[in-house]
């Protein structure tokens, strides 16, 4: 009997044998993949379907899931980086010796975050319950925010009637600038945030100036690549 090897997926690790050949080749096939989907979701979004993935990645389906089992480990392990620079951002604001300016701080880091990666704009807007590494960094920024705004308020320049509900609010509307804004008005968010800080502040607190808004030509171009997309 005459034996023929299965047709192979460029990529794909399914008919390597152990050892440490494999071992590191699962592990080339996984940087690849955390690659390839870093940059998807940094491109378009956390929608990019696990076979975008894959077929960007240069791997099989089934290569993909060994390595990642569900969408929400993938996810976990794209921005582990990001959620612990995240994290870092709530620490470094409460080390700051003025409670309220380490507040505006952390509130520019954190929406600059969204900025530089449209997927991480995603993550910080949704939960990942599967995620328990993703989740808990998400945790322990939350905990670091509840002292920064109590810290912010005792200075006197937070409004008392901020909440720490208005955080998440803010970043959704961060991401959704950010989104219909893109390349054409790519600063906009920063306009955004300057207004919402201010609306933050009491009458007496020092706040940042407010960027220019964008050209009229930018808004137009911003919209009509809304509407693209809205199709």
């Amino acid at each position: 009997m005459i034996m023929t090897a299965s047709a192979a997926v460029p990529g794909d690790d399914s008919n390597q044998q152990p050892g440490a050949g494999l071992r590191a080749d699962a592990e080339r096939n996984r940087c690849r993949i955390l690659a390839a989907a870093r940059h998807l979701f940094a491109e378009e979004g956390l929608g990019v379907s696990m076979a975008s993935v894959a077929r960007e990645a240069g791997v099989g389906k089934a290569t993909l899931s060994r390595r990642f089992a569900t969408r929400d480990e993938l996810i976990s392990a794209v921005f582990a980086d990001r959620m612990d620079a995240y994290a870092a951002a709530t620490r470094e604001a409460l080390a700051d010796p003025d409670p309220w300016h380490g507040f505006i701080g952390c509130i520019h880091a954190v929406c600059a975050m969204q900025a530089a990666d449209r997927g991480f704009a995603d993550v910080l807007t949704l939960t990942f319950p599967a995620a328990k590494a993703l989740e808990a960094r998400r945790a322990e920024a939350y905990n670091g925010l509840l002292e920064l705004i109590d810290r912010a308020k005792a200075t006197g320049h937070l409004r008392e009637d901020f909440t720490d509900r208005d955080m998440p609010i803010l970043l959704m509307a961060n991401a959704g600038v950010l989104n219909a804004a893109g390349d054409a008005a790519p600063d906009a968010w920063r306009r955004l945030v300057a207004h919402m800080i201010r609306s933050y502040a009491t009458p007496d607190a020092p706040v940042p100036p407010i960027p220019d808004a964008p050209t009229p030509s930018a808004l137009y171009r911003a919209m009509v690549r809304l509407a693209r997309h809205a199709d």
